[in-house]
């Protein structure tokens, strides 16, 4: 969905009407001050709901029965190169 550009001003006059489009219809909002960009307001990233995870597994796409040892060797192998890695902060830059 395309972000809006509104003001700060009229973020604060209308915050709540604002409020309601991020979380009902998931609209971004670019604000500005003095005509300048400088904060976004937008709804968080959300998982699949147990509905449509089944359908994703139900209608994507299927390994073929030559293909799943090996993908069943690639996620361990994956899992072993993550265990692997050293813990760090994710707060850090």
């Amino acid at each position: 969905m395309p972000k809006t550009l509104t003001t700060v001003t009229e973020l604060s006059r209308r915050f709540s009407d604002y409020m309601n489009r991020v979380k009902y219809r998931r609209e971004s909002f670019i604000l500005t001050k003095g005509k300048e960009p400088f904060a976004e307001i937008r709804p968080l990233p959300r998982g699949l709901t147990g509905a449509e995870f089944l359908d994703l597994i139900k209608n994507g796409p299927h390994l073929d029965p030559d293909d799943i040892e090996q993908f069943a060797k690639d996620i361990d192998d994956a899992r072993r190169e993550m265990d692997s890695l050293p813990i760090r902060d994710p707060w850090e830059d």
